[in-house]
């Protein structure tokens, strides 16, 4: 049965709903997503190795988890489902980091992103999913100019790392308490 998905405008508002055969394949289409950035207790990201099998990114690592929101559903709802149905996990203590536009010639996505801390074991979904592994700042930093990643993790990563990992401790601090953004504290240090 084919996949439907809202069409939304760049705040979310919903235009529309389309078949996912129609919107991947037309930019013009902005589509909802959720991604999960997982962290273990070291500071790494998990990332997960997309099954060749995937018409976006086949055999590149990813975002641990990342997938569309249905339509009519609540979008922490979509990120505990995805990380259910990806890694075989009950998703806890989900925190909120940013929301932003993904875009590429094939699809252009308004990304909902969330980080978590779990240390595995992971019961990945082995028809989407090659292998899942726990990456360190650096090795993905050495790794970003070898074609191992999705584009769509290239932009999370940097967005990530220019959002939270170069803040200074104490600005973070001080920032969140302003406006309700996560400090250092409450992300994982590196």
């Amino acid at each position: 049965m084919e996949e439907f998905l809202e069409v939304v405008d760049k705040d979310g508002r919903i235009i529309s709903i389309a078949p996912r055969s129609i919107i991947h394949g037309n930019p013009s289409m902005l589509h909802r997503v959720v991604h999960i950035l997982v962290f273990n207790s070291k500071g790494e990201i998990l990332l997960q190795k997309r099954s060749n099998n995937k018409d976006v990114a086949p055999g590149k690592w990813d975002t641990s988890v990342g997938g569309h929101i249905m339509p009519g559903e609540d979008i922490v709802n979509a990120a505990k489902r995805e990380m259910y149905e990806e890694l075989g996990v009950e998703a806890q203590n989900l925190q909120f980091l940013y929301t932003y536009i993904h875009s590429n010639n094939y699809e252009s996505e308004l990304v909902y992103t969330y980080w978590t801390v779990h240390e595995g074991p992971f019961n990945f979904n082995r028809e989407e999913i090659e292998e899942v592994s726990f990456w360190s700042i650096e090795k993905i930093n050495n790794a970003l100019s070898l074609g191992l990643f999705s584009d769509n993790f290239k932009q999370e990563f940097f967005r990530y790392i220019h959002t939270f990992a170069n803040t200074p401790f104490w600005f973070n601090n001080f920032i969140s308490k302003i406006n309700g953004a996560p400090s250092m504290k409450e992300t994982p240090n590196f």
